[in-house]
């Protein structure tokens, strides 16, 4: 049996799954490679047994999102590792190896992420992960190589092997006990930053991520969401809020989030100044959403929530007022 498990979730991406499957399967000689389909109503589930035999495809019943849809995908996949990878990845020649090398060498590591290029401009970092993720002290998501909108060029700075407190879930590797002790995604989350909640619960039980830069892959990011869509601002503000409502240590709870709630509504408004009155709205709705859930959420608090963080300032203000829009430690 092979010890890890390449896993790509699917939903109507029959064109994804054609364009970037052949670089999966012709890389990926360590691993058993599966579709997880998420109910797909196009010819995605055909397309695979046409043109990718040697692939096992997992069909879910429902189109469940991107945090359920492996949740329950991955109960049918025992390989000792999961390589959860988006259907819009083109892998490269050795991307494996540098990962098992350090999940059967460093056994404190739960987690790893590769280098994230992108796809459509190669000398440069993408946008979901870029070279491993972090928070800052309001909960804030950034990574090496982009902060905000700021996409950094890929000169080598970042060749190295780090830890880092999130990987991106466009390729995001993990231990298969520690994704079913931590019981996998929040299925709340549906889509957007369930991996960052998940990295953050497994920081909490004393888990280390790591980045290396030795794996390397390329992301078209958006192919399935794109930034333009309120749907997206909707989760990743609902979502954020969530995750700090689970993961925040007790003294830090109630300040960050009304801090954050405060910081919510400058965003907000700062859509109608733009024009985008649809994304405002949709901010208001992802709080109405939180309100609603928050009782369930308080529930969802386990382990020993930490107060140390990677980075302990505000990349608000150090990329808005200072102006640093590259990482510094």
């Amino acid at each position: 049996m092979k010890k890890i498990a390449v896993v790509i979730l699917n939903w109507n991406g029959a064109k994804l799954l054609e364009q970037f499957l052949p670089s999966v399967v012709a890389y990926s000689d360590e691993a058993k490679i599966y579709v997880a389909d998420n109910a797909s109503t196009d010819n995605s589930i055909a397309v695979v047994k046409e043109k990718f035999p040697t692939i096992t495809i997992i069909k879910n019943e429902g189109n469940y999102g991107f945090a359920k849809g492996y949740n329950l995908a991955l109960e049918k996949v025992e390989e000792e590792y999961y390589a959860l990878v988006n259907s819009d990845i083109e892998v490269t020649q050795n991307w494996l190896a540098p990962i098992l090398s350090i999940f059967e060498n460093q056994p404190e590591i739960g987690i790893i992420q590769p280098k994230i290029l992108d796809y459509k401009n190669k000398d440069y970092f993408e946008y979901a992960g870029a070279a491993g993720g972090f928070i800052d002290q309001f909960g804030y998501p950034f990574c090496r190589g982009r902060i905000f909108e700021t996409i950094e060029k890929d000169n080598g700075q970042y060749d190295d092997e780090l830890e880092i407190f999130w990987a991106s879930g466009a390729c995001f590797f993990i231990r298969k006990e520690i994704y079913r002790k931590l019981n996998g995604f929040d299925a709340d989350f549906f889509a957007h930053q369930e991996e960052i909640d998940l990295c953050w619960r497994a920081f909490n039980l004393g888990y280390k991520a790591k980045y290396t830069s030795v794996s390397v892959v390329y992301h078209i990011g958006g192919a399935t969401l794109n930034e333009s869509n309120p749907k997206k601002t909707f989760l990743n503000f609902r979502n954020s809020l969530l995750m700090l409502t689970k993961n925040l240590p007790e003294n830090k709870l109630v300040p960050i989030l009304f801090v954050r709630l405060i910081l919510d509504g400058i965003a907000g408004i700062q859509f109608i100044f733009k024009g985008k009155l649809i994304h405002c709205w949709a901010i208001i709705k992802a709080h109405l959403a939180f309100y609603s859930m928050i009782n369930k959420t308080l529930k969802k608090r386990k382990g020993a929530q930490s107060d140390s963080y990677y980075y302990s300032k505000s990349i608000l203000y150090s990329y808005f007022i200072k102006n640093t829009t590259v990482f510094k430690k």
